[in-house]
């Protein structure tokens, strides 16, 4: 790790012990470039990270140097921040006293792991890709695509970009397939007029669905006539739409075939039409599409796309020191044997620690058990795995072969969006130990109780 590096994550730690808040992503960025010797102005600055001048200038920056001035207790500004923390390190690096004052924070204000990490967490572990989707919401007809398996921080992701896009006084949508009724995602027609009234409502525009609505001209027309000639002539800047969990439509086939080649028409207009370039779109899926499309008419070939991957040994150390905890190397390695650094379950661990004051060591004694502190989270995979046979027999191969499974394509991707295992093509093997030991005690056979009929189970499945 270079001195700088080291500085910044130095004044990160004494800031969010002080606030309990981490640094915002364009904070950081003036704070590293103030840093480094290139001494890139604001205008600089603002124009890489697209943001206005004015906004670094006259809130970003003094609000910054103000945090770390009261952090450190001592006047610091963009010209001498450098000098300042440089001489915090080192007494940092030699004086015991300090070092166990920065690792021994003020009460910390724990935030129970469920859902969407809130934008102004001080636990959110901001991704090295994070800065690469800022910058390209902001292009012209923009479509980023944000996929991994559940609780990987793929909604917590989408909602920093939507507050971006904010920050540049974009409006945005955010949906969620999650939201929409059974009969709704069995037709295309109520699929569109539900994303149309819910557009419009969300952005505080009157309706004009009926007026605009033709049946004789096919709903795909109607929906993109809608948008074309009423709602983007409504609005002076960009929107950003965003559709949380879209895979729950690929249990709808002839739905989803519609759905998707729209939002692909959409992305390629952008290209020729000045008034779609105002429409910036986030797709969201916590799988790889395993429904025919063809390739013209799928927008998972084209646009922006990362796949989100499991925390590093570096970020779950990061993680570690915001709950206030000293991890060892063995409870590091242990921990990432355990859980396969997936975030939700590492925040789980670190949550129960800091609350009760209990090594992970000793927290990970019974993880793999009913009586642990991942317990509902296992139940509740077990139960997925219950609401489908053809899933926890696709486990169940996965769980008793000591090489990777070569699964069918729809089984082996719904159990990587369940983060159950991992997968090399079509190659399976179980993602961490957690799943392999609770899961290895297990047989799914007498448990197979189904309550639905196989379409009905898969819907609930994919809630």
């Amino acid at each position: 790790m270079n001195n700088i590096e080291e500085i910044i994550k130095l004044a990160e730690k004494l800031i969010c012990n002080r606030t309990g808040k981490s640094l915002s992503f364009i904070q950081k960025v003036i704070l590293q470039e103030s840093l480094n010797e290139t001494h890139k102005t604001y205008a600089q600055i603002a124009q890489e990270n697209h943001y206005s001048e004015s906004y670094i200038k006259q809130f970003v920056a003094p609000n910054l140097w103000k945090i770390i001035s009261a952090t450190v207790e001592e006047k610091v500004n963009r010209t001498n921040c450098c000098a300042v923390l440089k001489q915090r390190l080192k007494n940092s690096s030699n004086c015991v006293e300090e070092s166990n004052l920065i690792k021994t924070s003020p009460k910390i204000n724990l935030e129970y792991p469920e859902g969407q990490v809130p934008l102004s967490s001080p636990f959110y572990i901001q991704r090295n890709i994070e800065k690469t989707y800022y910058q390209e919401i902001v292009k012209p007809g923009a479509l980023i695509r944000i996929k991994a398996p559940r609780q990987m921080g793929k909604t917590s992701l989408m909602s920093r970009i939507i507050d971006y896009g904010s920050s540049h006084n974009y409006q945005t949508v955010s949906l969620s397939i999650n939201n929409a009724e059974t009969k709704i995602l069995t037709s295309t027609e109520k699929l569109l007029r539900w994303l149309c009234a819910n557009f419009t409502y969300q952005l505080g525009i009157k309706s004009k669905l009926e007026e605009y609505w033709d049946e004789e001209m096919g709903v795909l027309v109607n929906c993109r006539i809608y948008f074309e000639n009423y709602l983007l002539k409504e609005i002076s800047h960009p929107v950003i739409l965003a559709f949380d969990e879209i895979n729950q439509l690929f249990e709808y086939p002839s739905t989803a075939r519609d759905f998707l080649a729209l939002l692909r028409s959409w992305h390629e207009s952008a290209k020729n039409v000045d008034i779609w370039q105002k429409l910036r779109l986030v797709i969201v899926n916590s799988t790889d599409v395993y429904i025919p499309l063809p390739i013209n008419r799928s927008p998972f070939n084209i646009g922006l796309s990362i796949e989100l991957s499991p925390f590093t040994t570096s970020q779950i150390e990061d993680l570690a020191q915001r709950h206030g905890i000293q991890i060892l190397t063995s409870e590091l390695e242990q921990l990432m044997e355990i859980t396969g650094g997936f975030p939700y379950l590492v925040r789980l661990a670190f949550y129960h620690s800091a609350h009760s004051k209990i090594s992970l060591t000793n927290l990970m004694e019974n993880a793999a058990t009913d009586t642990g502190i991942f317990k509902y989270h296992l139940h509740q995979q077990l139960w997925h795995l219950q609401q489908n046979h053809h899933l926890a027999n696709g486990f169940e191969k996965v769980i008793k072969e000591t090489t990777a499974v070569d699964l069918e394509q729809e089984i082996a991707f719904k159990l990587k969006s369940l983060g159950l295992v991992n997968l090399i093509g079509n190659l399976a093997t179980v993602s961490c130990g957690l799943y392999r030991d609770y899961f290895s005690d297990r047989c799914f056979k007498e448990n197979r109780q189904l309550a639905f009929g196989t379409r009905e189970a898969d819907r609930f499945f994919w809630r």
